[in-house]
């Protein structure tokens, strides 16, 4: 059995806790709280702490907000414990990479980095149709539905109550944002919007603020996305090649971590992106049996 602790207990981390019990390979050994006081009935049967040194685990999964996976993912590999995260700054990924790869292999360990759906198994999906047409174009389509790290951005944002980033796809991997923001008494929307706009999550894409009564009344965190590869394989063209899901965002998200947890039983220390793991070793099961069943 896998020791895993959860690391934040967000929406992310509720579907975590979800994706553990249901899997038969792993054991909860705790849920790190901001506030260990603050115990809802679903945790009463769990060892909740404010400290992750007060666990003793395999692996960490951080359901932490991205900008903080560093300084937690350096904390528990320092504990002796393995992590997963679900970072998805695209733009920081090589950078994390490098930084928790030295942290793990100081350690003996190992840290799976951007392991969520995207970055993470659509990051997988995106080299196999890579490695079916080298050479093309492939088009990443979000949406419509509900980006947790923009939200997460938002609502870190002076004067921001309560916050939803919708992603909405224009085509050919453009997007647009609509976010949805209650402000806090005393300030401005277009103040609030101009930082959120200047956000690096928001500063390459349309983005539209838009104020409302209650957040709550808008929120959906369904999401999808749809990718399409057009490419050349070998010297023959017009290869075409398209997957496509519709999803609950934190569920999936929760899901790929539980796999990218048991995938970090079987590597070397480092750090890895989930295209560098071999698929088979994220499920459940005798390698014998998944190969017989599978391919």
């Amino acid at each position: 059995m896998i020791k895993a602790v959860i690391v934040g207990y967000g929406n992310i981390g509720q579907f975590t806790l979800d994706a553990l019990k249901a899997a038969g390979d792993f054991e909860i050994a705790g849920i790190v709280r901001r506030d260990a006081t603050n115990v809802p009935d679903e945790l009463k049967g769990y060892k909740v702490v404010s400290e992750l040194g007060d666990v003793e685990a395999d692996v960490a999964i951080l359901c932490t907000p991205t900008r903080k996976v560093e300084e937690y993912a350096k904390k528990a590999l320092a504990l002796g414990m393995n992590t997963v995260d679900s970072f998805d700054i695209h733009t920081g990924i090589a950078d994390l990479r490098r930084s928790l790869d030295d942290e793990a292999k100081k350690h003996g360990k190992v840290s799976v980095i951007s392991a969520g759906w995207d970055p993470g198994s659509d990051s997988v999906v995106r080299a196999l149709l890579q490695a079916c047409a080298p050479k093309g174009i492939t088009y990443t389509n979000f949406g419509p539905g509900m980006s947790m790290g923009h939200t997460v951005a938002v609502k870190a944002i002076e004067g921001v109550k309560a916050a939803l980033s919708m992603t909405i796809p224009l085509g050919t991997g453009i997007h647009r944002r609509m976010v949805y923001v209650e402000l806090l008494d005393g300030y401005k929307l277009e103040d609030v919007a101009e930082a959120i706009k200047a956000d690096p999550y928001f500063a390459s894409d349309e983005t539209h603020v838009i104020e409302v009564a209650s957040v709550d009344d808008v929120k959906d965190m369904g999401h999808g996305v749809n990718m399409v590869r057009k490419g050349v394989s070998g010297t023959t063209q017009n290869q075409r090649f398209e997957f496509d899901m519709s999803i609950n965002n934190p569920a999936l998200t929760a899901q790929i971590l539980v796999g990218a947890a048991r995938a970090s039983m079987k590597q070397r220390p480092g750090a890895y992106t989930m295209i560098e793991i071999p698929v088979i070793d994220l499920l459940e099961g005798e390698r014998e049996d998944l190969i017989r069943h599978l391919v």
